[in-house]
C-alpha cells in the first residue's frame, strides 16, 4: 500500500491544549510572558512489513522565541520560559504525561529537584543564551546519520535528564517491538517527536500514545461528551478538508481521536468575545477629551473673570448657562470613556447545546408583547410581530409568546386568533426556506432579490401561494378593524353569544386564553409550534394598576406559573424579529458559564422600518444606540430602553449575581480616595462585609431584611436549604405556592411537584388586581414603579445590586420597529421619556443618592445620572437661544471687547468641541448627517418637550395632579410615502420653539438695520450677534419644515430667506427713501448733507 500521510494542523491557545490533556493550567500560569499558540500534528505513515506509524507533533509556538525544553518521557516540547515557570509556580510536571519535570543545567533549583552527579553550572543558571552552543553540542552527540522521512527541526530541544534517543530509521517491526525509543545515546535535537509503530491489523486501544493508555484517553473524552453534551463527529475534519482514511473501526477510533482533539477545544471556548475599539482610534479621541477639559476650564475661568458691565444681566446668564452645559458635557462625555464591540459565535453556541439529532440543552425563553389600545396600534402590526417570534430559530418546545392586552380590547384578541391560524401555515414556511425577516408584511415589502442563494425548485410557487394567504389574512384583520371602529350599545359578544369580558377595560376580570402550545395546534406539516398565550389581567376601580409596568409583571407570573423558562424577552407590539437567530444571539452571553452568572439583560439596539430618508427629527436616535450605549457596555453595561431585551428571570426576582472576588473589590477611586475596605473599619464590620461577600459570591437568594427561618416552600423539594418560611416568602412574591416554587428554579420549567390541571387556575389568581398588595412586586422585584419610564428605573436597580448588561449588535439588526414621524407625535414621545426622567430624579430611586451600599459602578451612576437630569438642560438651553435675540435687540453683546490671548481660548474650544465630535463619529462609525440631526432634535426638544416635562414633574410629584400616559401612534402610511411627516397637529408643545424661532428672525432683521443706520463701524460687532442667532435658527431649521408642511414642494429654505430678504431690502428702502425730496427732508427737520 501506497504511503499515507494525514496532517492535522490546529492552532489554538495554551488553555485548549491543556483542557485536551486533562491538565487544568489557565493561559497566564502556563506562559506567563506572552500568549502562546499551540500546534498539533497527527501523521499516519506506512512503515513497511504491513505497520503503520502514528506520530502526534505538539509544540508551544512561542518556542521559535524562546527556544525549546522536552519531557524526558514522553519528549512533549515547550519553550523555555514556560518550562520554568512550570517548575517554579505550577505543579511541576508535563502536561502530557503528568510526569515531574528533572531540572537541566542551567536551570534554577527548585524544592524536590534530585542530586545530579555531573557538575551544575551556577554562573549559567539563569542565561539561556551562554554557552548554548557547548550544551547544543553536547546533547547533538555524534550521531548525524537522520532518515529522509524525518524532518529537520528548525529550534533545538533541551533535553531535561538523560537523553533518549530516536533512531533515525525504522526497524523490522514486529507486534512485539512497537516502540522505536531506545535508552542509549543522546537526543538529536533536530529529530521530531517520537513515533510509534501501528499494526493496522489490531485494535489501536492496544497501543499508548506518549505512555498514555489509548483506550483511557478516549473513553474519558467519550465521558466528558456527554457531561458536557458536545458530539463526536468528523465536522470538523470534513469542514476544513481534511482527509482522514482508516481500515475498520482502528480508522474510526482514530477519526474519533482527532475529531474529539479538535471538536472538544472548540466547544470549550468562550459564546462570545470583546472586540476592543483600536487604539489609533481610542486614544486620540481620549486625548482630545481631555484636551478639551482643560480648555473648557481656562475658557470658563475668562468668562466668569471678566464680566460686561453694561450688559451684566445678559452676561451673567450666559454664564450659568455655560457652566451648565459644561457639566452636562462632562456627564454625558466620561461613561464614553471605553467604548467597546462584541462578538457572538453560534456555531459554538450549537456545538455545545444544540447538537442535531438529539434534544435541544438550549434554555427555554418566554417572550413578551404588551399592546395596549389596537386603534393606535394596529392589529396588523401586532400580528406580524407575533408571527415573527412564532417563527424565530429556536427549538418550538423552548419558545413561549405571551401577549399582553392591557386594553381587554376583543379587536385584539380576535386578530390574535386569526394569527394563531395563518401561523400553521407561515412558520413551515419560513423554516423551510430560510426566509428573512420573519414578519410577512415587511418580507414580501422588501424590494430585494428574493430568489438569493435559494435552490429549492418549489420557492417560487410557494412564495406565491403564501402571500396570497398573506393578503387574504390581512383582508381577514382589516375587516376585524373595521367592524370595531362602531362599539355596540350593549358591547361587544363573542361567537357563542356571551358578552365579552372586556367591555369595560376598566372593570374587567382577568382573561387567559392559550392559542398554540403543547396541548394541539400542529402546523401544516405535523409539526408542534411555539406556545401563543392572550393575557389580560384584571382592573378594578380603586386599584393602581401601574401602566405598563404592572402589565409587565403580571406577565412575569403567568409565564412562570404556566412555563417558566429561564430567560424573557420583552418587545413591544410594534418590533419584530428582524433576525430570527436573535434568542440565540442573546443565549452566547447568558449561557456562557462565566458571563450568565452575572449577566441581568441583554439589550439590542432598536431599528426602525419607515424612517424618511434623512430622519428629520432624528427618530433612528443613531448617536444614543452606536455612541452612548456601547460606551456603557465598557463599563457595567448599557440601559434598559424598554424594548428589545432579553433578562435573566432570577435578576428580575430580586436575587444577587452570583460574583468573583475580583468583581467584589472596589473600584480604583474608592481605593485612592477611602483605601481598602477592610483598613478602615473595625473588626465587626469586617467579619459582617466578609460574610455578605460570601453570600453575594455564593447564594442565590434574594436579599431583604427578612427573618431568616428553616421552615422550607411547600411543593418543593431542593437540595438548598430555604432561608425563608412560606410566610417571609409570601410577602415577598405574594400568596401563590405555584408561583413561589416556580422561583426557584434556575434553569426554568415547571417544579415537578406542580399539578399541571391547576395551573390556569394559578395563572388566572397571579394576575388579580389585589395580587401585588403587600408585596414587593414594584418596589424590589420585577418592573419598578414609580416612573412612566419604567425601564430605567428597572436597569438601575439591576445594576445597583451589582448585576452587569450586554450590548448585543449582531451584523443583522436583531429587531425593527416602526417611529413617529410626525412632529408632534415625536415631541409627545420625547414628552414622555423626560417626564419619567423628572419622576425618578424626584423619587427616592434617584440615582445621585441612591444605593451607593451596592455594587454600582461610579461611571455607571454618572451615566444615569445624565439619564434623569438631561431634560434639566431645557431651562438654561432656552435662556441661552433667546440671548442671540436679546442682544441683537438691544445692542448689547454677552463678551467683552477681547485680546488676541483671550480669544485663542474660544478658538481652541471650538476645534476641541469639532474634533471630539470628529473622533467619536471615527471610532463608532456614525454617519455626520446622523451626528447632526441629533444635535439638531437635542435643541428642539430641549426647548420644547422637556421644558414641559420639568413643569409637568414638579406638579405630578409636589401637587399630585397626574398626567394621562399617551401612546404613541403606529399607523402605517396610506396615502403615500411618508405622508404623515408632513401633516400638522397643534399641540401646545411647539409653542416654546416658535416663540425663539421668531424672536431670532426679529433680532437678525433688527439687527441688520441697527448696523444700516449706524454706518460701517457698526458691522463688526454685528457678525458675532448674527452668528449666534443663526446658529439658534440652524438647529431649529427641522421644526420650521414641520411648522410648513409640504408647502407643495417648495423648499422651506427658499420661504425662511425670501421673508428676511424682504425685511431686510423693505428696510433699506425706508433707508434710502428715493422718492422723497433733498428739500423735503430738510423741512422735515433732516439735514441734506451728510454730516
Amino acid at each position: 500500500m501506497d504511503d499515507l500521510s494525514v496532517h492535522i494542523s490546529a492552532t489554538r491557545r495554551h488553555t485548549a491544549l491543556l483542557q485536551a490533556t486533562d491538565c487544568v493550567i489557565t493561559s497566564d500560569i502556563w506562559h506567563p510572558t506572552s500568549a502562546p499558540e499551540f500546534s498539533s500534528k497527527v501523521s499516519i505513515r506506512n512503515g513497511g512489513n504491513g505497520y503503520w506509524l502514528l506520530q502526534e507533533e505538539r509544540a508551544c509556538q512561542n518556542s521559535p522565541r524562546f527556544g525549546q525544553c522536552a519531557c524526558n518521557e514522553c519528549a512533549f516540547p515547550v519553550c523555555c520560559p514556560c518550562y520554568e515557570y512550570e517548575r517554579k509556580d505550577g505543579n511541576q510536571c508535563c502536561p502530557q504525561c503528568k510526569t515531574r519535570y528533572r531540572r537541566h543545567k542551567g536551570s534554577p533549583r527548585v524544592e524536590g529537584d534530585d542530586d545530579e552527579n555531573d557538575v551544575d553550572d551556577i554562573e549559567n543558571e539563569f542565561n539561556y543564551n551562554q554557552g548554548d552552543t557547548t550544551r547544543r553540542r553536547h546533547w547533538q552527540g555524534d550521531d548525524s546519520d537522520i532518515s529522509s522521512s524525518r524532518q529537520e527541526s528548525q529550534h533545538s530541544i533541551h533535553p531535561l535528564t538523560n537523553a533518549h534517543s530516536v533512531s533515525g530509521e525504522i526497524p523490522c517491526a514486529t507486534p512485539d517491538n512497537q516502540s522505536v525509543r531506545t535508552t542509549s545515546g543522546p537526543l538529536d535535537p533536530r529529530q521530531p517527536v517520537p513515533v510509534r509503530i501501528v499494526d493496522p491489523s489490531k485494535d489501536l486501544n492496544s497501543y499508548g500514545l506518549g505512555h498514555v493508555d489509548w483506550k483511557e484517553r478516549i473513553e474519558g473524552w467519550k465521558l466528558k461528551q456527554e457531561k458536557n453534551v458536545l458530539p463526536i463527529s468528523s465536522r470538523y475534519s470534513e469542514g476544513k478538508g481534511t482527509d482522514i482514511e482508516g481500515t475498520g473501526s482502528n480508522g474510526e477510533e482514530l477519526q474519533m481521536y482527532i475529531s474529539a482533539h479538535l471538536e472538544v477545544d472548540d466547544a470549550r471556548q468562550p459564546l462570545s468575545r470583546v472586540v476592543p475599539i483600536s487604539s489609533s482610534h481610542l486614544t486620540p479621541y481620549r486625548v482630545v477629551i481631555i484636551l478639551r477639559l482643560i480648555i473648557l476650564g481656562f475658557f470658563l475661568q475668562y468668562r466668569t473673570t471678566h464680566p460686561v458691565k453694561d450688559a451684566y444681566p445678559l452676561w451673567l446668564t450666559s454664564v450659568i448657562c455655560e457652566i451648565w452645559f459644561a457639566l452636562s458635557w462632562l456627564l454625558d462625555q466620561f461613561p464614553k470613556w471605553s467604548p467597546i464591540n462584541r462578538e457572538t459565535y453560534l456555531e459554538r453556541l450549537a456545538l455545545r447545546y444544540d447538537r442535531e439529532g438529539e434534544p435541544s440543552q438550549l434554555a427555554p425563553v418566554d417572550i413578551f408583547v404588551s399592546t395596549v389600545d389596537p386603534l393606535k396600534e394596529p392589529p396588523l402590526i401586532t400580528a406580524n410581530t407575533v408571527l415573527s417570534i412564532l417563527a424565530v430559530d429556536y427549538p418550538v418546545d423552548k419558545v413561549s409568546c405571551y401577549v399582553s392586552d392591557d386594553g381587554s380590547a376583543m379587536l385584539t384578541f380576535e386578530a390574535l386568533s386569526e394569527t394563531a391560524e395563518f401561523a400553521k401555515k407561515w412558520v413551515p414556511f419560513c423554516k423551510k426556506h430560510i426566509i428573512e425577516p420573519r414578519a410577512p408584511e415587511f418580507y414580501f415589502a422588501h424590494k430585494i432579490d428574493y430568489l438569493k442563494d435559494k435552490i429549492q425548485p418549489s420557492f417560487v410557487k410557494e412564495r406565491r401561494a403564501m402571500k396570497r394567504e398573506y393578503e387574504e389574512f390581512k383582508v381577514r384583520i382589516n375587516a376585524l378593524v373595521a367592524k370595531a371602529q362602531k362599539v355596540p350599545e350593549e358591547g361587544w359578544t363573542m361567537q357563542d353569544g356571551t358578552p365579552w369580558p372586556g367591555n369595560n377595560p376598566r372593570d374587567h376580570p382577568g382573561m387567559i386564553q392559550v392559542f398554540l402550545g403543547h396541548s394541539g395546534g400542529l402546523d401544516t406539516d405535523g409539526n408542534e409550534l411555539p406556545r401563543l398565550v392572550y393575557v389580560s389581567r384584571e382592573k378594578r376601580p380603586g386599584f393602581q394598576h401601574h401602566k405598563k409596568a404592572g402589565a409587565m409583571n403580571a406577565l412575569i407570573r403567568v409565564s412562570a406559573v404556566l412555563t417558566n423558562g429561564a430567560y424573557l424577552l420583552n418587545v413591544d407590539c410594534d418590533h419584530y424579529f428582524n433576525n430570527s437567530k436573535a434568542l440565540k444571539e442573546a443565549m452566547c452571553f447568558m449561557m456562557d458559564p462565566v458571563l450568565g452568572k452575572k449577566t441581568c439583560y441583554i439589550q439590542f439596539p432598536q431599528r426602525f422600518d419607515g424612517i424618511d430618508l434623512h430622519d428629520r427629527y432624528a427618530n433612528r436616535n443613531i448617536v444614543f444606540f452606536d455612541i452612548n450605549l456601547k460606551g456603557l457596555d465598557g463599563i457595567q453595561g448599557p440601559v434598559y430602553v424598554g424594548t428589545g431585551c432579553c433578562f435573566n428571570r432570577q435578576a428580575l426576582y430580586g436575587y444577587d449575581p452570583v460574583l468573583t472576588e475580583e468583581d467584589l473589590e472596589p473600584n480604583i477611586i474608592v481605593k485612592s480616595c477611602c483605601g481598602s475596605r477592610k483598613k478602615g473599619r473595625g473588626s465587626n464590620k469586617k467579619y459582617i462585609d466578609k460574610k455578605r461577600a460570601m453570600q453575594r459570591t455564593e447564594s442565590t437568594v434574594p436579599i431583604f431584611n427578612m427573618e431568616d427561618v428553616d421552615d422550607g416552600v411547600e411543593g418543593y423539594d431542593d437540595k438548598r436549604s430555604l432561608p425563608m418560611s412560606q410566610k417571609s416568602l409570601e410577602k415577598i412574591f405574594g400568596q401563590s405556592p405555584v408561583f413561589i416554587a416556580a422561583t426557584f428554579m434556575e434553569q426554568g420549567g415547571i417544579p415537578p411537584t406542580t399539578n399541571p390541571a391547576n395551573l390556569l387556575k394559578e395563572a388566572i389568581h397571579v394576575i388579580s388586581c389585589g395580587y401585588e398588595d403587600k408585596t414587593e412586586w414594584g418596589k424590589e422585584i420585577g418592573w419598578i414603579y414609580g416612573s412612566v419610564t419604567e425601564d430605567i428605573l428597572t436597569g438601575f436597580k439591576m445594576h445597583a445590586r451589582g448585576w452587569i448588561s450586554i450590548y448585543c449588535m449582531p451584523p443583522r439588526p436583531a429587531f425593527k420597529g416602526s417611529a413617529p414621524i410626525n412632529l408632534s407625535d415625536r415631541l409627545n414621545q420625547v414628552l414622555r421619556w423626560a417626564l419619567g426622567s423628572i419622576e425618578i430624579l424626584l423619587s427616592r430611586h434617584c440615582p445621585i443618592w441612591y444605593g451607593y451600599n451596592g455594587r454600582l459602578r461610579l461611571l455607571e451612576r454618572i451615566a444615569y445620572i445624565n439619564t434623569i437630569v438631561y431634560p434639566l438642560t431645557s431651562i438654561p438651553l432656552i435662556a441661552y437661544c433667546m440671548l442671540p435675540a436679546f442682544c441683537l435687540l438691544t445692542g448689547k453683546f454677552i463678551i467683552p471687547e477681547i485680546s488676541n490671548f483671550a480669544s485663542m481660548w474660544f478658538i481652541l474650544l471650538f476645534v476641541s468641541i469639532f474634533a471630539t465630535g470628529i473622533l467619536e463619529l471615527r471610532w463608532s462609525g456614525v454617519s455626520i448627517e446622523d451626528w447632526w440631526r441629533n444635535e439638531q432634535f437635542w435643541v428642539i426638544g430641549g426647548t420644547s418637550a422637556h421644558l414641559f416635562a420639568v413643569f409637568q414633574g414638579l406638579l405630578k410629584v409636589l401637587a399630585g395632579i397626574d398626567t394621562n400616559f399617551t401612546v404613541t401612534s403606529k399607523a402605517s402610511d396610506e396615502d403615500g410615502d411618508f405622508a404623515e411627516l408632513y401633516v400638522f397637529k397643534w399641540t401646545s408643545l411647539l409653542i416654546p420653539p416658535t416663540t425663539v424661532l421668531i424672536v431670532n428672525l426679529v433680532g437678525i432683521v433688527a439687527g441688520v438695520s441697527f448696523a444700516i443706520n449706524s454706518g460701517y463701524q457698526s458691522w463688526g460687532p454685528l457678525f458675532g450677534k448674527l452668528f449666534f442667532a443663526i446658529w439658534v435658527i440652524a438647529h431649529l431649521y427641522p421644526f420650521l419644515k414641520g411648522l410648513l408642511g409640504r408647502q407643495n414642494r417648495t423648499p422651506t429654505i427658499v420661504i425662511v430667506w425670501s421673508i428676511l430678504l424682504a425685511s431686510i431690502f423693505s428696510l433699506l428702502w425706508v433707508r434710502i427713501d428715493p422718492f422723497t425730496s433733498s428739500t423735503t427732508k430738510a423741512a422735515n427737520g433732516q439735514c441734506g448733507v451728510n454730516c
